[in-house]
């Protein structure tokens, strides 16, 4: 029998087109849409003003929002609310002591049996830096302002004090100085003391670090951020690990081959703790073990990368929440275009893409607080326009 030559090279073509053709992109999980319950986050007595929200939580039975009231004038003023379900909110009397205080937006909170503390800023000043400070609530009173020295968190060897956390050793910020990543620590939020220029912590011959994000692990504190290689364009994601907020270990975190990457957020959870940031075209995972704070953390073994999830946008990606209850995680990212909302029921392996109640744009004046429970799930939507919260009931998402 003849085979005709015109066919074998029709399927020799076909055959060289299949080996060249692009691959298929991996199907997209399922979006998961919540039956949103809209919630109200009532003015103060006698103010006025649109609310701001910046940052939620929640700890010990209550949810927490925190952020301020700007007026049509671009007047701001501190503000935040608490709930004992989720649903009913009420303002929390705020107290502020000095002349930026008194405009402060409060951008992140953390809480634990005995309160709840706050950072705020407001920009300001001769060459226009943030004016940084802390708040601290007890339960029955006010948030009060904590007045500082300038320098605790501002003055010429400034760069950020980014986010907060308190555990059973206290309270610690996490941010940057002049000379990399610094922390600040306080028994009671009453007061904080700056630790910069710490050996492992700060930048050195290896390169430039800062610290992004901070939670309580254990009796300890675990810390991650990112370092920038001498003359190098390309961040490598970094976790520290301290028992005291004294002494430092670090340790940089598993990724693939050639990409470069940060680490943004880092929450407890069931299991261990959970860290994501930006690694390559997608968002990086990681799990650490549940006694990184005191032990492994300072070691490559106590790290695993469990995946990722998402994918690049038209700018920079970002990490901007992460929440845990249990080994359920909620994490808001960003795309340069828009803000997106995810969550893992399998402690970080897999995420399914969240349906927000609204658009929410990336960039701006625009943020997307979460906060969850056993019971249910806190969105606070700014679009830089206008901010309203939902509700959403995890019954009505894990059907």
């Amino acid at each position: 029998m003849r085979v005709r030559p015109v066919l074998v090279a029709a399927a020799a073509a076909l055959l060289l087109a299949a080996c060249h053709a692009t691959p298929r992109p991996l199907p997209q999980p399922a979006s998961v849409r919540p039956q949103w319950q809209p919630v109200e986050l009532a003015l103060p007595a006698g103010a006025s003003g649109r609310p701001v929200p910046r940052d939620a939580v929640r700890c010990a039975g209550r949810w927490y929002v925190v952020g301020g009231l700007v007026d049509p004038a671009g007047e701001t003023r501190p503000a935040a609310w608490s709930s004992s379900d989720g649903v009913t909110w009420s303002p929390i009397p705020v107290r502020a002591q000095t002349f930026y205080g008194r405009q402060h937006v409060l951008y992140a909170v953390a809480c634990r049996d005995d309160g709840m503390a706050a950072l705020g800023a407001k920009t300001g000043g001769v060459h226009g830096n943030p004016r940084t400070g802390t708040w601290v609530w007890r339960p029955g009173g006010p948030l009060r302002e904590v007045p500082a020295a300038f320098e605790l968190f501002g003055g010429p060897r400034a760069v950020s004090a980014s986010r907060l956390a308190a555990g059973p050793g206290g309270w610690l910020v996490a941010g940057a100085r002049a000379d990399g990543a610094a922390v600040w620590s306080s028994p009671d939020a009453e007061g904080f003391v700056l630790r910069e220029g710490v050996a492992e912590l700060a930048g050195d011959g290896r390169g430039r670090t800062a610290a992004y994000d901070v939670a309580a692990v254990g009796s300890g504190w675990l810390v991650v951020g990112a370092l920038l290689p001498p003359g190098g364009t390309a961040r490598t994601p970094l976790a520290w690990a301290s028992a005291d907020g004294r002494v430092w270990r670090r340790v940089a975190l598993p990724v693939p081959d050639g990409a470069a990457g940060a680490a943004e957020r880092v929450v407890p959870a069931d299991g261990g703790p959970v860290v994501l940031g930006p690694v390559g075209d997608r968002f990086g995972v990681w799990r650490g073990c549940d006694d990184c704070g005191s032990r492994s953390a300072g070691s490559a073994q106590g790290w695993r990368r469990v995946g990722g999830f998402g994918a690049s946008g038209p700018g920079v990606s970002s990490v901007d929440a992460l929440a845990a209850s249990g080994r359920r995680l909620v994490a808001v990212t960003g795309d340069g275009a828009q803000r997106r909302l995810w969550m893992s029921r399998d402690g970080g392996v897999s995420w399914l893409p969240v349906i927000t109640p609204v658009p929410v744009p990336d960039g701006g004046d625009a943020a997307l607080p979460v906060a969850v429970g056993d019971g249910g799930l806190l969105v606070v939507v700014d679009d830089g326009k206008t901010s309203r919260a939902w509700w959403g009931a995890l019954s009505t998402i894990d059907r």
